[in-house]
């Protein structure tokens, strides 16, 4: 069951998200508010994959990609972003992203994404 690290300021996003997964055979390990935490929480952790929302306080998610990343290689991050943030998220691939998901989306979009990036089904 592939563990999952859950990173948006908003609460109803990431309970959101945590039901879709929970649904689906995935292990929510972990959950954070800002890319600094998204980053603490990674290092205890090591999930096999991360949600990581784009814009975020105290620290945005690209920022947050490129720590991680940087330490942790193979670091699998699916970046959570709203329309019209096509920029960002280039961003972010650029900086070791693997995939991206734009709100709102179904729970089958989330969990096709996820499976082809953990590459564990």
């Amino acid at each position: 069951m592939p563990t999952v690290l859950v990173v948006d300021d908003a609460v109803f996003m990431r309970t959101t998200i945590k039901r879709m997964l929970q649904d689906h055979q995935f292990e929510i390990v972990g959950e954070a508010t800002n890319g600094l935490e998204a980053i603490e929480q990674y290092r205890n952790l090591k999930p096999d994959v991360v949600t990581m929302d784009v814009t975020m306080p105290t620290m945005t998610g690209i920022e947050a990609v490129k720590h991680i990343v940087t330490e942790f290689p193979d670091a699998k991050i699916v970046m959570v972003t709203a329309l019209g943030q096509q920029k960002l998220i280039v961003d972010a691939l650029e900086y070791g992203a693997k995939d991206f998901i734009t709100k709102p989306f179904d729970p089958d979009q989330l969990i096709n994404v996820l499976r082809n990036v953990t590459e564990v089904f």
